[in-house]
């Protein structure tokens, strides 16, 4: 059965019980048709009202559960072109994502999907087989950098992220790069659309890579909406707003490297379990820039 999913009332919405459930619900399948349907060009946000395209995402489930399985998502219309057209609404498997990097010049494969709900894009990174090796293109790997804000001011280094502890004061292995897998959520900090792996095909999608985080090269994420780009090996620390209170927040992400997005996208901790990659709620903060 299709999730629903419970939204703000849109401003100057009816007060007629009736007619405000049926414009802040919404079942998870609509949703998604609408959010990663302008991941492939087209903005759906004439249909969605006063709600606003950033509402359908963090609205809360209607029965209270969650998801912490990772499902693959494929976009409307590209069922016969991505290498997971025939596992649509799956869990993501760690397996998958090796396999199909061996089809892969650079070693990386990267997939859309759905977590509780929200959006999201992996990424596999040959990692452990290439960080010994000198920086060199075509030979992947996760790096740190610096993060800047919108503003250009200095953040925090990506390396940071070995500092991170949880309430008990342990690491959060969770978030550390871990079995060559980043887990990223999957919306635009410029306007909220959702940034694609390889789903459309030039310069910065091809299955190339550079050292260094730059914006030439491969393998980017890339939101065809207004054409950010981010570098999916690349992290760092940097900040960004909550849009509902105007709060800010550090979180730990990849670069933008280019187009008019503000900052990167921020990380998914997980966890492999059985081969069954799981997505975690620690940092729930950091995923509403769009809210």
């Amino acid at each position: 059965m299709a999730r629903q999913f419970r939204l703000r009332p849109a401003p100057g919405a009816t007060n007629d019980a009736d007619s405000s459930r049926a414009s802040t619900t919404l079942d998870r399948r609509r949703f998604m048709k609408y959010t990663f349907n302008a991941a492939g060009g087209v903005i759906a946000m004439a249909s969605l009202g006063a709600v606003g395209f950033a509402s359908f995402l963090m609205g809360q489930a209607a029965s209270g559960a969650e998801d912490t399985g990772v499902k693959y998502w494929v976009p409307k219309g590209q069922e016969d072109t991505v290498w997971y057209g025939a596992l649509h609404e799956q869990v993501m498997k760690k397996s998958d994502l090796v396999a199909e990097a061996a089809n892969s010049d650079t070693g990386m494969a990267g997939a859309q999907g759905v977590w509780s709900g929200l959006p999201v894009n992996i990424v596999y990174i040959p990692h452990e087989e290439n960080e010994s090796k000198p920086p060199a293109e075509g030979v992947p790997r996760i790096q740190y950098g610096e993060g800047r804000d919108a503003a250009g001011a200095f953040v925090g280094h990506g390396r940071e992220i070995f500092d991170v502890t949880l309430e008990d004061g342990s690491p959060d292995l969770a978030l550390q790069p871990h079995d060559n897998i980043l887990l990223l959520f999957s919306r635009c900090p410029h306007l909220c659309c959702i940034p694609g792996w390889q789903l459309v095909a030039n310069d910065f999608t091809a299955d190339t890579w550079l050292p260094g985080g730059v914006d030439a090269g491969g393998n980017k994420l890339f939101c065809i909406c207004h054409s950010s780009r981010y570098d999916p090996t690349m992290l760092e620390k940097n900040s960004n707003r909550n849009r509902n209170d105007g709060s800010t927040f550090n979180y730990f992400g990849v670069r933008l490297t280019g187009g008019p997005a503000p900052v990167g996208l921020p990380l998914i901790p997980f966890v492999v379990t059985d081969d069954v990659i799981q997505g975690l709620d620690t940092y729930q903060e950091w995923y509403t820039f769009c809210d």
